[in-house]
């Protein structure tokens, strides 16, 4: 906000999120370096690049886990302040991705944290990023 009280200009980012979840019903929220907030996995869909394939790179760069398409579902869009960037929203293509039992994550790229959170209690020890909190009711929880 400027001195005269006016808000700057809005920028709009185009981004993917999912909603992961694995097979005793806990759901993956990440950190990323020098953050405050947890978020889904996701980020900018990169120009002339389809949201599902932005999905599909940012969760072999991110957690290091290479995606079947069979497992994502698409939950629509979604729009939300961003979490880390000022004067800023995104517009989010939003996933749930199932994770097959076994699945090995790990944090990588930028990331510093990984979490496993209980739907049933999602915000008791971690801020949320405003979209996180969206998307986990908007897959029923």
């Amino acid at each position: 906000m400027s001195a005269d009280g006016a808000i700057g200009p809005i920028t709009t980012l185009r981004i993917v999120a999912a909603v992961v979840e694995r097979a005793d019903g806990r759901h993956l929220l990440v950190r990323k370096r020098g953050t405050r907030s947890f978020m889904q996995v996701g980020g900018k869909i990169e120009p002339g690049e389809e949201p599902l394939a932005a999905l599909l790179r940012e969760f072999e760069e991110e957690i290091g886990v290479r995606l079947d398409p069979s497992d994502v579902e698409s939950l629509g869009r979604f729009g939300a302040p961003a979490a880390n960037e000022p004067d800023h929203i995104v517009d989010a293509h939003a996933y749930r991705v199932r994770l097959r039992p076994g699945t090995d994550i790990a944090v990588r790229a930028e990331l510093e944290e990984l979490v496993w959170i209980d739907p049933a209690d999602p915000v008791a020890n971690y801020p949320l990023a405003p979209l996180s909190r969206d998307l986990l009711v908007a897959a029923g929880h």
